[in-house]
């Protein structure tokens, strides 16, 4: 490995290592930061496939549509639940076949069970032998090589360091980088085995660093901002009065957004509507659609 992919590895090790330290506080809060993410991702990754839909859009997408109602969001709201499993699936579970293919098909790609097993087992052995930068790279190289894009290496990619790292829900991070170091069209290989392209090519490898580097970064900043809107909504959670306000402020905690007509530890409509205008009052939670009706909350 060159000297310039280790200065840039070392960076990306001391971004992730700052990450690791917020990941392992689990603060009440990191479903929030968590989803929060995975919305980033999926626009960038929606812009990438030339769709127009910005977050808001994804976020009406997936929170205005009926429970359980999978084909009604959109291949836009698809790019989102993709991103929204990575954010929510315990982190031993997203790496096995049944899971890739689901996660396959919100991508936009057809079944096709050979390549998903081929992938399974292309990831269990980077995950068992690869060091820090032939994961990375080894990643997106078994994604392409089975004729899936960039965006699922991304996903990939932050699975498996979630894995190695132990924590019990992955981080969406590299889905927000718009430049990835990686070609923009997935190519297909007979090759028999996953190669790492570091010394094949190591600006490839070092443009993946410092992607993961910059998502690390930007994930703690984020952090930051959230801990400070959670520490408000907790600070006046005792003056709220509504019987269901702890299920309602755990809710906000855990997630992106809410709906205010979400069916919530069965409060009304109308006393849930009620419940968010006195938390946009007190400062504690954001209208985050800027309607008057169909309004979503969160920190």
């Amino acid at each position: 490995m060159s000297r310039d992919i280790e200065d840039v590895a070392l960076t990306a090790g001391a971004a992730i290592g700052a990450l690791d330290a917020a990941v392992r506080r689990q603060e009440r809060w990191a479903g929030a930061w968590r989803q929060r993410l995975a919305l980033s991702a999926a626009a960038v990754t929606a812009k990438q496939v030339g769709r127009v839909e910005d977050e808001s859009a994804l976020r009406d997408a997936v929170l205005l549509t009926r429970p359980g109602d999978f084909l009604s969001v959109g291949p836009a709201g698809l790019l989102l639940l993709a991103w929204r499993r990575l954010a929510a699936r315990p982190g031993d579970e997203l790496l096995t076949e049944k899971n890739l293919a689901a996660v396959l098909e919100e991508f936009g790609y057809g079944p096709d069970d050979e390549a998903v097993s081929d992938l399974a087992d292309d990831l269990r052995q980077l995950a068992a032998g690869a060091g820090m930068v032939a994961r990375l790279t080894g990643t997106f190289m078994a994604a392409e090589r089975h004729g899936f894009g960039r965006a699922v290496g991304a996903w990939l990619a932050d699975a498996l360091l979630a894995q190695r790292l132990g924590w019990a829900y992955a981080m969406p991070l590299l889905g927000a980088e718009a430049a990835l170091g990686t070609s923009a069209r997935p190519r297909r290989s007979t090759a028999g085995s996953v190669a790492t392209s570091i010394e094949t090519d190591p600006e490839r490898a070092k443009g993946l660093l410092a992607a993961q580097a910059r998502a690390a970064l930007r994930a703690i900043d984020l952090s930051a901002e959230l801990e400070r809107r959670a520490d408000r909504l907790l600070a006046v959670a005792p003056k709220l009065r509504a019987k269901a306000a702890d299920a309602v402020v755990e809710k906000l905690l855990s997630d992106d957004a809410i709906v205010a007509s979400e069916n919530i530890a069965g409060m009304s409509d109308r006393g849930l509507r009620r419940l968010f205008d006195r938390l946009v009052e007190l400062g504690a939670v954001r209208e985050l659609s800027g309607r008057p009706a169909f309004r979503i909350y969160g920190l």
